[in-house]
């Protein structure tokens, strides 16, 4: 293990172990150095691979901070590892975007507020104009289906969820986007498949909720076998 990864691992211990918590300055460089037990500049290095990941914060002639850490802020590099790992396989991406947000639909059956359902029927309401297709129409429906999304996944109750959702979803909508100008009467279908979804979320049933979205992913998956790859 190198000096870096003590560090990496030594600043971790202090937060999960309470000595460091989020929002709190860490030490001077030379106190937290040698605490640590390694030399400056493997400290430097430990802190900048932190701060990648979202852990720390470095504010220029003020110091480190630990930052609030957010679940979906320290998740965002799993983004990264999926374009490394996705490309020419998109629909691994979608599969595993599919158990999460079938899992979500269910969750979210039994926790969406009375609010959040007005919301998201405000939303799909809102797309209906622009279903027969016309300028922008895809680029705002795709706004509106993320949104819709967004929603479910906010009454998961589970963070964790939530930001892998949330850091998957972003990778999947080149080939949702081509999709929908692709393929026809899609525009119409996932509009319904949509409100499939609301109705069993309104009707609290958990079970009706993840069959809905399962079948809705399905359909963006299999679609990834009849047409070529979007373009870039």
């Amino acid at each position: 293990m190198s000096r870096t990864d003590d560090v990496v691992n030594g600043i971790k211990h202090m937060i999960l172990n309470g000595d460091l918590g989020p929002g709190e300055r860490l030490p001077v460089e030379k106190e937290l150095a040698e605490t640590l037990g390694v030399s400056r500049g493997s400290l430097r290095e430990g802190v900048r691979a932190l701060s990648i990941l979202g852990v720390l914060n470095t504010r220029q002639g003020d110091g480190t901070y630990v930052t609030s850490l957010d679940v979906a802020q320290l998740l965002a590099p799993m983004g990264f590892v999926v374009d490394l790992h996705g490309e020419g396989h998109a629909e691994n991406v979608h599969a595993l975007r599919r158990l999460l947000e079938s899992e979500a639909a269910r969750l979210a059956a039994v926790r969406i507020t009375d609010g959040s359902l007005a919301d998201a029927k405000a939303l799909l309401e809102g797309a209906e104009p622009f279903l027969e297709g016309g300028p922008d129409a895809h680029e705002r429906l795709m706004e509106i289906d993320i949104a819709f999304h967004r929603i479910i996944a906010s009454h998961t109750g589970n963070p964790v969820l939530i930001g892998m959702i949330e850091a998957l979803a972003s990778r999947t909508v080149r080939e949702r986007l081509w999709r929908s100008l692709r393929e026809e009467g899609v525009l119409h279908r996932t509009h319904e498949e949509h409100l499939a979804i609301w109705r069993a979320l309104r009707a609290r049933d958990p079970e009706a909720a993840r069959v809905r979205m399962a079948n809705h992913l399905l359909g963006v998956e299999e679609s990834l076998s009849y047409f070529p790859d979007a373009p870039d």
